[in-house]
């Protein structure tokens, strides 16, 4: 199996299938994640965490790799995640990035970035179009 393949399997298997108990099968156990949520560092406990976190909010996981990058050890990814809100069932798509090391068949170190204010405008967590209001120097205020 190359670098490539483990990655998309990781995704498949434990992003889509929601197959927790495999994250041992793709992430060494000293393995830390960076960038997942923004500064906070993510290992394998984290992650079970995190994808229940996300499973309870969301529709069922569909993951899409349409350009993926392999170099020596190093695989990076633009990452497409579909999916559909919880509460409405409304159609989200979140797009990323992710930079992976791999030794021994396994992640060693993870590096990713995904568009978490698209992600939250989509859920109507933020107001649509946050980035161009930020942008005027408006602030986004909420009511109390």
């Amino acid at each position: 199996m190359t670098n490539i393949e483990r990655l998309r399997a990781w995704y498949t298997e434990v992003w889509e299938n929601g197959n927790l108990g495999s994250i041992g099968d793709f992430f060494a156990d000293d393995t830390i994640a960076s960038g997942i949520v923004p500064e906070i560092q993510v290992g394998t406990d984290e992650l079970r965490e995190l994808v229940m976190a996300f499973q309870a909010h969301v529709g069922k996981f569909h993951i899409d790799l349409p350009k993926v990058i392999e170099q020596g050890d190093w695989v990076a990814a633009l990452v497409i995640v579909r999916t559909t809100r919880g509460d409405t069932g409304a159609p989200l798509e979140v797009t990323g990035q992710i930079m992976t090391r791999f030794q021994d068949g396994k992640i060693v170190e993870a590096y990713n970035h995904f568009d978490y204010v698209s992600l939250l405008e989509q859920m109507e967590l933020l107001p649509a179009d946050t980035i161009p209001i930020c942008l005027t120097g408006q602030r986004l205020t909420w009511a109390r």
